[in-house]
């Protein structure tokens, strides 16, 4: 939106005239650094802080949060819509209707944002109350950001409307579910986390840490947010709104922020952050594998970063797919009997970006082959974001699935259901299980690993591990033909666990049976196989074009090309002894070798 400097040049005249801190105001503090400069600025902004009351905030708003920078037409200032480059998605007025309340998406009303969540400090005065770092901002928005610590997302699970994102961090040192605000609100969210820790740094030790605050008066911020946040509190400079709401402040509760008063002081209290400008080396040795009649698995080499690799973005025929944190991956939604080219690019958590690996080329099969990825499930379908625990039910590839006990704001690849004591269940699908793949996380650190229990039709199947660490499993020869229901139970009391990624493969009598009915012309023999060699009996082989085969949980093991053009013997190449099925544009057939 429109930044209006005259008259923001006259409101700042008129505070600057009026509430300055006093000359004096930081002498105290003079020389010193390091931990005795924070001591000394925390007995500074102690020093006059007078108290109000919580339901006095929206009071002090209108003197502290009003738009008198963007617009210029008074209304609340609201770091998690505010658009700086464009039009607000909405707006709020200074007026009790605009306040929560109820609400069920943006824009419905507004309320108050303690950055530093209140159930760190047991909602305790004075901090339940200190406009220094409690805005003004959309209701849905902060019920979104929840008590999630600050911090730079990879993968998203929200967007706001003005761009504000929840979803897993790719900020060095941590792995959770973090908040990132836009850039142009970055330094504010740094400078009000810091002057927390300043102003109540005594009493840190007894508050909880939401995986942000540390449990001492120093540096009192974990590492890795306060890395984070030095890095934003540098690139996003003060602000001449940050100058106007911190005079405000000191009038209404008679502190101030010193590190919006004097930026420097952060760099002198914690070092300056390592700004990371190294890229990570190029992901190597990408190849494709398993195609299916929609989907390709992808695996590379990991790559190499100064400070860590984050993720890898996965592209498409030049465009962008995915990003994922491993190194191996399943594209899906793909069209049978098509070639495609795909390409890694690694990331570290500077945003800094690899060049691309090798292009490697894959075709899907045509449809109806046996193996492969038979149906795919990556909860991208699911209910907003929530963190309450309810049942879930949402539909997608004609699937309708149902999550009872679950919630729907946790993250593994995108987004992902998180289940409690409770199950995931499909309705009924065809063409049997031949295999199950799926992916588990456990996403809170009170909870520790196990396993769930795979039903396919109410029989159990196997077992599916589960611990902090995202852990992909495949549970092979499950053969169950025709019509199946999934079923995923955590029957772990207590215990939440997020999945993700599921897949699986067709089965069916043909894909398992000796010749085809339907073409009973053709034979194969030895069965068992002996010294690597199969042979095949049968009219017009020379008319076959292609013979692929396939071990019994779907896999395609290899595609050899006009196989009969000079004999009608196979050559098997050494495969392990095992079942397998040979299928061709003629015949399907079961062999074993053994």
């Amino acid at each position: 939106m429109k930044r209006h400097l005259f008259p923001f040049l006259l409101v700042l005249a008129f505070f600057n005239a009026w509430a300055q801190a006093p000359a004096t105001y930081y002498n105290a503090a003079a020389g010193l650094t390091g931990a005795n400069l924070k001591t000394a600025l925390s007995q500074i902004i102690t020093t006059g802080h007078i108290p109000k009351t919580y339901n006095n905030l929206y009071n002090g708003y209108v003197s502290t949060d009003s738009d008198n920078f963007y617009e210029n037409d008074g209304s609340v200032l609201d770091i998690y819509s505010e658009n700086p480059a464009g039009t607000d998605p909405y707006v709020y007025q200074h007026t009790s209707s605009s306040q929560c309340g109820n609400y069920s998406s943006e824009g419905d009303c507004y309320n108050r944002e303690h950055i530093v969540p209140q159930s760190l400090f047991g909602s305790a005065m004075p901090m339940y109350s200190d406009i220094n770092f409690i805005r003004p901002t959309d209701g849905k928005v902060n019920g979104y950001r929840s008590n999630f610590p600050f911090g730079k997302v990879g993968i998203t699970s929200y967007i706001s409307q003005n761009g504000s994102k929840l979803g897993t961090s790719v900020s060095t040192g941590y792995s959770g579910t973090v908040f990132e605000p836009i850039d142009a609100f970055k330094g504010d969210v740094a400078r009000m986390i810091f002057y927390f820790v300043t102003r109540y740094e005594s009493q840190l030790s007894g508050f909880s840490s939401g995986n942000m605050l540390g449990n001492s008066a120093y540096p009192g911020l974990q590492t890795w947010e306060l890395n984070q946040l030095l890095a934003w509190h540098l690139a996003d400079p003060v602000s001449p709104m940050e100058i106007s709401r911190n005079n405000a402040s000191y009038i209404y509760q008679g502190n101030r922020n010193p590190f919006i008063d004097h930026p420097e002081y952060a760099a002198q209290i914690w070092g300056t952050p390592v700004v990371d400008t190294q890229a990570p080396t190029a992901p190597a040795n990408l190849i494709t594998s398993n195609p299916s009649s929609n989907s390709i698995s992808l695996s590379w080499t990991a790559s190499t970063d100064n400070i860590g690799v984050t993720g890898y973005d996965i592209y498409k025929d030049g465009t962008f797919y995915v990003t994922v944190t491993g190194t191996t991956a399943t594209v899906s939604g793909l069209n049978p009997s098509t070639t495609y080219n795909f390409y890694v690019v690694a990331k570290d958590a500077a945003g800094n970006a690899s060049t691309a690996s090798n292009t490697a080329p894959g075709t899907t099969l045509a449809g109806g082959q046996p193996g492969g990825s038979c149906g795919t499930e990556d909860f991208s379908n699911i209910p907003a974001a929530s963190s309450s625990y309810a049942t879930q039910t949402w539909t997608s590839n004609n699937i309708t699935w149902t999550a009872t006990d679950s919630r729907t704001d946790q993250t593994i690849v995108g987004k992902a259901i998180n289940i409690r004591n409770g199950n995931l269940t499909s309705s009924t699908i065809s063409g049997g299980v031949g295999s199950l793949t799926v992916t588990t996380k456990i996403p809170f650190s009170s909870d520790t690993a196990g396993n769930l229990t795979l039903q396919i039709n109410g029989t159990n199947a196997g077992t599916i591990p589960f611990s902090a660490a995202a852990t992909t499993t495949t549970i092979s020869n499950i053969n169950v033909a025709g019509n199946a229901v999934i079923k995923i139970i955590n029957s772990e009391t207590g215990k939440r666990i997020s999945i993700d990624d599921l897949s699986w493969t067709c089965y069916s009598v043909l894909a398992t049976g000796e010749i085809s009915k339907d073409k009973p012309s053709f034979s194969i023999y030895p069965n068992p196989v002996k010294n690597n060699e199969l042979f095949v009996k049968g009219e017009n082989l020379n008319r076959i074009s292609k013979a692929q085969i396939y071990d019994f949980s779907g896999k395609l093991i290899e595609t050899i090309e006009n196989p009969f053009k000079h004999s009608n013997k196979i050559d098997l190449k050494g495969l392990v002894k095992g079942n397998y099925i040979l299928k061709t544009d003629a015949f399907a057939a079961k062999f074993i070798v053994d």
